[in-house]
């Protein structure tokens, strides 16, 4: 091997191989890429005649026996000649040239047999997308599309014996996000160490960036693109340092015979002897293109700009930002005005070509990705792809600048020597077009709840796929909405550090968001994007204040989501909780469910049962009124509603924790008791609802000693690693508990004293298995010392580790004993709530309650006259409902807001 390059020289160097070798008194220094490009020169096949180009083998056959080629299916000199050269400058031991960069991705899927996962990204090429469908349907392969921007999104799907590839891009295409695929490597590996990590490096070449010195097992490119550069051929390179796979995929290209012909090779050759110098071109102009868009206010996505999410990540794997960008205009029909506007920009689908090109990917390339799953990606229908060559980027600007001012998406400023965005030049028109565009003004308010949860049984085994029973607590936490009409959006968090924050909406990253419209479902990543930039921009202050800047972004997050379009209506948001917060009673999905439900109202994507409301004294006399009968206020609110809120609760579960089961919102929204397994990644297939649940009394005690969750289920899987048997026994005996407790908790014949007798049984069993995984505290020991001297069942809930207590009370237990144990127990430092288990799941006050009357202390939401103040009678005095809800004391809170009128639940 030739010396490592001298770390001071400026110029970014490459430890390839030298085509000479090296002599131990003047020893080589490697070459530079530029060189290597430019160098077609492979020892063991020297041209017989000297030729400094190498010659087209333009046969289809060889004579003779035992010759190095027989066939040019199987293998032609040129090729070979083509293939050594690629192989040297992507770093490889192997390559390989085929027909085109999707036969190059056929020949590696055939890897794969029915029954294998691949995960792959959700912002693809098309014909990726393509394959891979068609591979789901008819090959048996299970394929997960995951935000691979996100490492945490990936490690869900790996399974040591399920997953055989992860197929990567970075950059994406066209959206240009950025993986860092060093890492990502590095996950599957530890996770799955069998599976292939294959990366599609169309988009950077060799040149740019070499995914095998990160990690990858398989490379390929479409050597249309960049590697040819003038889009006169089409051709697939593949490379891989496993001489393994290099034999499975040799054999199969000669099988198959999509090998690339030899004057295709020639003209490959031809093409990456100037991949440097021209890159060099194409990307310089790139960065003044992507810069100038930047400028004029147009979500623009490229990884040289500093605003680029993954800039970090793309200059730590890459060795520049490539010559491919895109940007939006806000609206479809503006985008196609400036494509049809371009006369130097070529209106054509691929890039890598020496001239410029321009198209808007989902007319075009990504077409072939139905609109559905194109939105629930979130690729943007207006989003236009610029491909950039070698022209003068003088001229490039000039024609773009051109077609920017014809479709109407510019216009002069007012100083008449620069453009701007048509739509931000007059702050007076903007004003107007706010005003016009805005939804009417929405004077209705809504005060919601939803409750927490515990474990009954099954904690940390359910990580194990063990059963777990949860129910509902009557612990809640609820979300007052208010109207605004000022451009603003409030938040009070009361419980997390008595926490405000104001925002003016337009202040809001909307060209990071792209909307899910009505009827679509939010997909199962979170927009990575949208996160980052609420993360950086609106809540950047917040860094050092994590628990109110996660609720924070949850909310804005599902704010933007929701929005039906760029003026989305004003609001106040305040939050309170009777649950203890980070205690482990589910407080966070109790607030996301609270957040769903009152983001889903104002925003107008559900609406209540319409109830009739009772007649007036003033009414007609002849009008009868009605009186409606929902078992007061239980299960108003319907299925298809609820399902709906669960949905975005969940999402907003996935902001706050990354990975989430969906069990806490599920219980915080349908309330009484589910049994879940893990066999359901989360989803609801994976719960089932327990009929005829009958609500119990419980004592739960915060022991107010933080944990670390992860931790603790670290822990858990690193004993079962090394005491098997131990661990799967505990296991088993746990899921023997939680079918026992399902059964009794399901049987309608069981009498209420055998199922108190049953479950006191089953809690303390579970409680010592738990304490053998080894999750247990000190604190909740003591806990458990105090309950047991009085015959109460005690076990710890959620995580362990410190957090709650669940302590069963029998109907016949003394008031005055457990009196005794309450201040017990608070004398030594804990916190206790006597609370019911099992009770309803999300709430909100009824918009039909009678106003005025005797049961009703509040008025109704909405306000029957826009504009009155709504208010709450106390002592003869109107006193605001929203000063009420902020300064009411949180033991007193849930009276308070029963006291308001009837309530929906679920």
């Amino acid at each position: 091997m030739a010396p490592r390059i001298d770390p001071k020289v400026p110029q970014v160097l490459h430890d390839l191989p030298t085509p000479e070798p090296e002599s131990p008194f003047r020893p080589r220094k490697p070459y530079r890429f530029s060189t290597l490009c430019a160098t077609v020169e492979n020892p063991s096949q020297k041209d017989q005649y000297g030729s400094s180009s190498v010659p087209i083998y333009q046969t289809s056959t060889f004579k003779g026996m035992n010759g190095e080629y027989d066939y040019s299916r199987s293998g032609n000199p040129t090729r070979s000649h083509l293939e050594h050269h690629i192989a040297k400058i992507s770093s490889a031991e192997h390559a390989f040239a085929v027909s085109s960069g999707m036969a190059a991705l056929d020949i590696i899927l055939r890897l794969l047999k029915p029954g294998d996962e691949v995960i792959a990204g959700d912002d693809l090429y098309g014909g990726t997308n393509r394959l891979l469908t068609y591979l789901r349907t008819h090959g048996g392969v299970t394929v997960h599309h995951v935000d691979t921007t996100n490492p945490s999104s990936i490690r869900p799907y790996l399974n040591a014996t399920k997953t055989a590839m992860v197929l990567l891009e970075s950059p994406t295409n066209p959206l240009l996000k950025i993986a860092d695929l060093a890492q990502l490597s590095k996950d599957v590996k530890e996770a799955a160490p069998n599976a292939v990590v294959v990366v599609d490096n169309t988009m950077m070449s060799p040149y740019l960036q070499r995914p095998l010195d990160h990690g990858a097992d398989i490379v390929y490119d479409s050597a249309t693109k960049y590697l040819s550069g003038h889009h006169d051929l089409m051709a697939g390179v593949i490379t891989c340092n496993r001489a393994d796979l290099a034999k499975q995929m040799a054999f199969m290209i000669n099988s198959v015979g999509n090998a690339l012909t030899p004057f295709d090779a020639f003209l490959l050759l031809r093409g990456t002897k100037t991949l440097a110098v021209r890159m060099d071109r194409q990307q310089s102009s790139a960065q003044l293109v992507a810069k100038y868009l930047h400028t004029l206010g147009f979500a623009t996505y490229y990884p040289g700009l500093d605003s680029h999410p993954g800039k970090e990540i793309h200059d730590r794997i890459a060795d520049g930002p490539g010559a491919v960008l895109s940007f939006r205009t806000g609206d479809k029909e503006l985008s196609e005005r400036i494509v049809g506007a371009t006369r130097l920009w070529g209106i054509s689908v691929s890039f890598g070509c020496v001239n410029s090109l321009i198209s808007m990917p989902c007319a075009m390339s990504h077409a072939s990705i139905d609109p559905a799953t194109r939105a629930a990606r979130g690729l943007p229908e207006d989003l236009i792809r610029l491909c950039v060559g070698i022209e003068d980027p003088t001229d490039l600007l000039d024609d773009l600048e051109r077609a920017l001012v014809d479709a109407g998406a510019i216009a002069l400023a007012s100083d008449l020597n620069s453009y701007v965005r048509a739509n931000l030049q007059d702050n007076s028109l903007r004003a107007v077009e706010k005003l016009a565009m805005r939804e009417t003004p929405d004077n209705r308010e809504w005060l919601v709840s939803a409750p927490g949860k515990v474990i009954l049984f099954g904690e940390h085994a359910v990580v194990h796929g063990v059963t777990a029973i949860a129910a509902s607590v009557d612990l809640r936490c609820y979300g007052y909405v208010t109207p605004r009409q000022d451009n603003k959006i409030t938040l009070h968090f009361k419980d997390i550090d008595d926490f405000r924050g104001e925002w003016d909406i337009d202040s809001l990253p909307w060209d990071d968001c792209s909307i899910i419209v009505e009827g679509e479902e939010h997909p199962d990543s979170v927009d990575q994007k949208l996160y980052d930039a609420i993360q950086q921009g609106p809540l950047a202050h917040l860094e050092g204040h994590k628990s109110a800047q996660a609720a924070a972004l949850a909310f804005l997050y599902i704010y933007m989501k929701l929005a039906r379009d760029r003026y989305p209506p004003s609001l106040n948001f305040t939050a309170r909780s009777t649950l203890p917060v980070g205690a482990g009673l589910g407080s966070s999905a109790s607030f996301s469910t609270c957040s769903a439900m009152a983001l889903l109202l104002v925003h107008r994507r559900i609406s209540l049962p319409t109830i009739p409301k009772p007649a007036r004294a003033s009414d007609s006399p002849n009008d009868p009124g009605h009186i409606h009968f929902s078992h007061q206020g239980r299960k108003a609110i319907t299925p298809a509603i609820a399902e709906e809120v669960n949905r975005w609760a969940f999402v907003a579960e996935k902001i706050l924790h990354g990975n989430p089961s969906g069990v806490d919102n599920s219980v915080a929204v349908f309330g009484g008791a589910l049994a879940y397994t893990r066999a359901g990644f989360g989803k609801p297939s994976g719960m089932e609802g327990i009929q005829g649940f009958k609500s119990l009394r419980f004592l739960l005690t915060n022991s107010k000693v933080p944990r670390d969750t992860k931790r603790l289920v670290a822990g858990v899987g690193q004993k079962k690693l090394e005491e098997p048997e131990l661990v799967n026994g505990i296991l088993d005996a746990i899921q023997a508990i939680s079918d026992e407790g399902r059964r009794a908790l399901a049987d309608p014949e069981v009498s209420r004293e055998a199922l108190l007798s049953a479950l006191s049984s089953l809690i303390n069993e579970n409680h010592i298995h738990l304490a053998n995984l080894g999750v247990s505290h000190p604190a909740l020991e003591a806990i458990r010392a105090k309950t047991a001297a009085r015959q109460l069942s005690t076990k710890l809930t959620g995580a362990g580790g410190g957090g709650c207590a669940v302590t069963l009370v029998p109907d016949d237990f003394h008031e005055d004993a457990l009196s005794d144990l309450i201040e017990d127990l608070r004398r030594d430092g804990y916190e206790p709530y006597l609370t019911s288990v099992g009770g309803s799941g999300l709430g909100v006050l009824s918009p039909y309650t009678r106003r005025g009357s005797a049961e009703s202390l509040g008025r109704l939401t909405p306000p029957e006259t826009p504009g009155e103040s709504t208010s709450q009678t106390t002592g003869g005095e109107e006193v605001p409902l929203n000063a009420a809800f902020e300064t009411t004391a949180t033991t007193g809170l849930s009276k308070w807001a029963e006291e308001l009128g009837r309530w929906l639940y679920v």
